[in-house]
């Protein structure tokens, strides 16, 4: 289903969004693809890739490491498992170190793993497999960056980052950290994720459960 919408206006919703989002993939000729929703807006996004694709839907988790009283502004990213990740020229600005923000950083990947287990996360076998990462939007694309390197370690075939809007910039800077990177919209003035659809309501744990009970894929561990 692609959009009716004028480009420059954006998407009804999340479920929108990852409907236009999904007509984009389909010409990526994907190996048993494993489809990532980040949590928690990537995950309806990702649910309408999943069922375009015929793939299966995971939860990937990461959480902000936040500046000194400025919380939502993320000077880095970091997921359960893997290594953080973090924008060392902003971390400088703010006259820090990665070892002063140590301590936020373990807070965040216990929330990050908190939160996997809340979402019945467990191993994927990942190599021979491609992976697609899904989120509603980029803006730093600090959690993105953390995710793409936890998936990278799982060894895929192919891993591929895709969003319906996003940053120039951190376009730009992701695409050293996929094999592909596929986001629908790109505009200039690029200001916050939310700006670009008309109902952004935030998505609770219990969406994501029972997304994940319709298109989630059965243990192989």
């Amino acid at each position: 289903m692609r959009s009716r919408l004028p480009r420059s206006t954006g998407y009804t919703d999340r479920t929108h969004a990852g409907q236009v989002l999904a007509g984009h993939l389909r010409g990526l000729e994907l190996s048993d693809p494993v489809v990532f929703g980040l949590a928690r807006g990537g995950v309806p996004v990702a649910a309408e890739v999943a069922r375009a694709l015929g793939a299966p839907l995971r939860v990937c988790v990461a959480r902000k490491i936040g500046a000194p009283g400025q919380p939502e502004l993320a000077l880095g990213a970091v997921t359960a498992h893997g290594p953080p990740s973090y924008d060392h020229d902003l971390v400088r600005s703010f006259g820090l170190s990665t070892e002063d923000l140590a301590q936020a950083c373990e807070r965040e990947r216990a929330e990050a793993a908190r939160r996997e287990e809340l979402y019945h996360g467990h191993p994927v076998q990942l190599p021979g497999r491609d992976a697609v990462l899904v989120d509603d939007g980029l803006a730093t694309g600090a959690t993105a960056r953390a995710a793409l390197r936890m998936l990278a370690g799982a060894g895929p075939r192919r891993l591929v980052l895709a969003v319906p809007v996003g940053s120039p910039e951190s376009v730009r800077a992701l695409r050293s950290e996929a094999d592909a990177v596929v986001c629908v919209l790109q505009p200039v003035g690029f200001a916050a994720v939310g700006q670009w659809y008309r109902n952004f309501a935030a998505t609770t744990d219990e969406e994501i459960n029972t997304l994940l009970e319709e298109l989630g894929e059965p243990d192989q561990s």
